[in-house]
């Protein structure tokens, strides 16, 4: 009997929780929810509503690697020593750079996806397509952190486009003033590939032979995260484990010709 009352619950769980392995893992940690949930209850604690999270039984305080983590803070510390008179962003993540950028200066942030106006005013977003050239003016600072690998792939409502993200890098330099700085990154491995409809990955000196990259800009700093989700810093192109199947590369171009 009283295993039965038990067991009935979890396999509601199981059934709730679908497939998520995570989730099904941390049923190794019901009998504690139960003990814990008792105790409560005897120390006088009232409870309004069950509300059942096993999973973080055994989590981290959080995560603090990979591309993401380390890209988005990397480059927004750039900019803060840099101290540019202004700065547009082409699709990088709302709230991640963009949020770390706008905690302490004004961003222009360009997406081709609709953004609801946001109360801080330090983030001032225009709609377009960066596939295609836009008048947004010049300026001395742009970044695109994991973006221009997606641009004609169509996964985010773009229209398809082979060519899309030779034509988004064009733009971005068409974008800068000379002096400017460029902040790009996107996945590199071993080979350039697309994996339709996700992303692209490109070798690490893949970026070198664009014709906007190869006779306007030169590489200020290299700095990138490895498949264990490491950042390694002020590094050089050719320390780059080109085995690496899951890396991000962060490049710091500056613009040599108008």
């Amino acid at each position: 009997m009283k295993f039965n009352k038990i067991l009935r619950p979890v396999l509601s769980i199981i059934n709730q929780l679908g497939f998520d392995l995570r989730k099904i893992k941390s049923l190794k940690y019901y009998l504690r929810y139960r003990k814990e949930r008792k105790e409560w209850i005897n120390k006088g604690g009232e409870i309004n509503q069950k509300s059942m999270i096993l999973y973080d039984y055994d989590d981290d305080a959080g995560n603090n690697k990979g591309h993401y983590f380390h890209q988005d803070l990397l480059v927004a510390k750039l900019i803060h020593e840099h101290q540019p008179l202004r700065h547009i962003d082409i699709a990088s993540r709302i709230d991640g750079f963009v949020a770390h950028v706008a905690s302490y200066r004004k961003i222009e942030v360009v997406d081709i996806r609709p953004l609801e106006k946001s109360c801080h005013e330090n983030i001032k977003f225009v709609q377009a397509d960066l596939m295609n050239p836009h008048d947004l003016g010049k300026t001395d600072s742009i970044s695109c952190l994991h973006a221009i690998e997606h641009f004609g792939l169509g996964r985010y409502g773009d229209p398809i486009d082979v060519d899309g993200h030779n034509k988004g890098i064009a733009n971005l330099v068409n974008l800068l003033n000379k002096d400017g700085l460029l902040y790009i990154s996107f996945p590199i491995g071993q080979k350039d590939e697309i994996h339709f409809n996700a992303n692209r990955v490109f070798q690490v000196d893949t970026i070198f032979k664009h014709p906007s990259i190869k006779e306007n800009m030169e590489l200020v700093r290299f700095d990138y995260v490895d498949q264990s989700g490491n950042l390694h810093t002020g590094a050089k192109v050719k320390d780059f484990n080109t085995n690496t199947k899951d890396g991000c590369g962060i490049y710091t171009f500056k613009k040599i010709n108008d």
